[in-house]
């Protein structure tokens, strides 16, 4: 059965659902009462739980204490509109030790990299270098430390930003997701259907996962990306960080 491997660095999600019915007295701000609490694994443990869902043959490389790490968001119950976000200090995420991964004993391996100090340019170069069938989904900005990779999955936002360091092979690589303006691909713009969105917490990880099964089943990204395209948008018309 062919595997996968996901590596990279791993969070808690918590949302805390709350009421709001006045301001704080002596500052305009809302006081929020806590109404429920919903833990989910984040970041690159999203990843994989979204392709253990798709694919059951899939294995982690992730940091032993992700669960010790927060990403907390406060949320009004009845809107679903988030007040604010507060995440745990990223510092206390250790560095990748590479040593004991047999990168060869997997099919494809997909590294989810929120650029939290868990992974380097170096590791992921040397895991370009060493396996053929790479999927890169990265916060960094892109150079020609990435040329290896078989494909990148990055956001709008991310490739502006790359712009003026990414190379012509990192580029020729690259699929760019536009939220409800689908994605970019060699050129060519692959819609995704209208869609209400409740919550976009999670979409780009749910994208990434589907899209490396796909292409795992199918070898061809084109189905891939149509089939990442109508994962994402399943997931943004639930609540919170929803899986496959």
């Amino acid at each position: 059965m062919p595997k996968i491997l996901v590596i990279g660095e791993s969070c808690k999600d918590v949302f805390l659902y709350c009421s709001s019915e006045r301001l704080c007295p002596d500052i305009p701000v809302p006081i929020l009462n806590i109404q429920k609490k919903i833990e989910n694994e984040g970041m690159a443990q999203n990843v994989y739980r979204n392709i253990k869902n798709i694919i059951s043959s899939c294995d982690i490389v992730t940091n032993f204490n992700w669960r010790d790490i927060k990403k907390t968001r406060y949320v009004d119950e009845a809107s679903n509109h988030m007040f604010i976000r507060v995440d745990d200090d990223h510092s206390q995420i250790p560095k990748l030790d590479l040593s004991s991964v047999d990168l060869k004993s997997y099919d494809l391996i997909a590294i989810s990299d929120y650029n939290k100090g868990y992974l380097s340019i170096e590791d992921i170069s040397y895991i370009c270098e060493n396996h053929d069938n790479v999927f890169l989904d990265t916060k960094k900005k892109l150079d020609k430390w990435a040329d290896k990779a078989r494909f990148i999955k990055i956001n709008n936002y991310e490739l502006q930003r790359s712009l003026g360091t990414i190379s012509e092979i990192a580029l020729s690589k690259t699929i760019c997701t536009k939220g409800g303006d689908g994605c970019d691909y060699n050129g060519v713009n692959y819609p995704v259907n209208s869609t209400e969105i409740k919550d976009s917490s999670g979409a780009g990880d749910t994208f990434f996962a589907a899209l490396v099964c796909e292409f795992l089943k199918s070898g061809d990204i084109y189905k891939s990306i149509n089939y990442a395209n109508q994962s994402a948008s399943k997931v943004v018309g639930e609540r919170g960080v929803t899986t496959l």
